[in-house]
């Protein structure tokens, strides 16, 4: 039996990793896809100790400073199920693999919702992104375009209006969702455009982006425009499927935490993307994921004999 497993390989669980191995506890770690959102992002110049890294080269870092330890390392494993009892938790992978561990650590991130349409893939990095706290400063006097009437949405273009020659803002329905407030400061500027009614059909370049292809959703007509990048804002899905109704979680599926990282259910942790905790960035999930190790280490040898 492992004294904790960890459950997904982006920040906050190679962080919780390194000091579960440095507590000495005997651990697991599961990977689906090492660096989760990390990885797909094109440059990372807002973790400190690097003025600028690849999403890749950075999640590669990542992986050798764990790997140093004697850690049970799994990756390409996908988990399917999670059970708790007083005494243990069973984590069940896809093959009908079965591990036994006193505790688990919940870091298995989010998804970006996409938007499906052709070029979304194609373009990943090249003008396509999803995190403006990230890639905003890319575009710096250019053209771009936001997908979402929502908070996000309208966070993002406040973001890039600071910085873009022109952003629009391409809303699906006939009103912004977002709160008055934010959207009160959007209308300060003058370099936002905020097109309703319409949704994107394809992105297009060569390279990189070079214009969108928008429809609007009364008439059908498709509208072709310039644009430098495209940044979808329409929300992030919490991976937490296999471990349906078994954790408390938020209006927006996200596991709640407490300040120690701890979940609804006693001996399971949870840190990053996948909690309650505001504000998706590396640092922010790689403290979550020290945190978590370090609760861990204390329920272990305070309550677990």
């Amino acid at each position: 039996m492992y004294d904790t497993i960890i459950i997904g390989g982006g920040p906050a669980g190679f962080t919780a990793a390194v000091y579960c191995m440095r507590k000495g506890l005997k651990t697991a770690m599961i990977v689906k896809l090492p660096g989760g959102q990390v990885s797909e992002t094109s440059s990372v110049e807002n973790y400190l100790g690097f003025r600028y890294i690849e999403g890749f080269d950075l999640v590669e870092k990542f992986k050798d400073q764990v790997k140093q330890f004697e850690i049970a390392y799994s990756e390409g494993k996908e988990v399917i199920g999670l059970e708790s009892n007083s005494s243990q938790k069973t984590v069940i992978l896809s093959d009908s693999t079965a591990y036994k561990t006193k505790t688990v650590i919940i870091a298995t991130g989010c998804t970006w919702r996409k938007l499906g349409v052709p070029g979304e893939d194609e373009f990943l990095g090249r003008g396509v992104a999803y995190c403006v706290t990230c890639d905003a400063p890319l575009f710096k006097n250019k053209i771009v375009t936001v997908v979402g009437g929502g908070n996000s949405g309208v966070e993002a273009a406040l973001d890039l209006a600071r910085i873009a020659r022109l952003v629009k803002l391409i809303v699906r329905g006939d009103a912004i969702t977002a709160d008055k407030l934010l959207t009160d400061k959007l209308s300060l500027y003058e370099n936002v455009e905020i097109v309703y009614d319409s949704e994107i059909n394809k992105i297009k370049g060569d390279k990189v982006v070079s214009s969108i292809v928008r429809r609007n959703r009364t008439t059908g007509e498709l509208i072709e425009e310039p644009a430098d990048g495209i940044f979808v804002e329409i929300g992030l899905a919490p991976n937490i499927k296999f471990a349906d109704g078994l954790l408390a979680l938020n209006k927006s599926g996200e596991i709640v935490i407490d300040g120690n990282c701890k979940t609804s259910i006693a001996g399971i942790y949870a840190a990053g993307d996948v909690t309650s905790v505001p504000y998706n960035q590396i640092v922010i999930a790689a403290g979550e994921g020290a945190k978590a190790a370090l609760s861990v280490y204390h329920y272990i040898t305070n309550t677990v004999s």
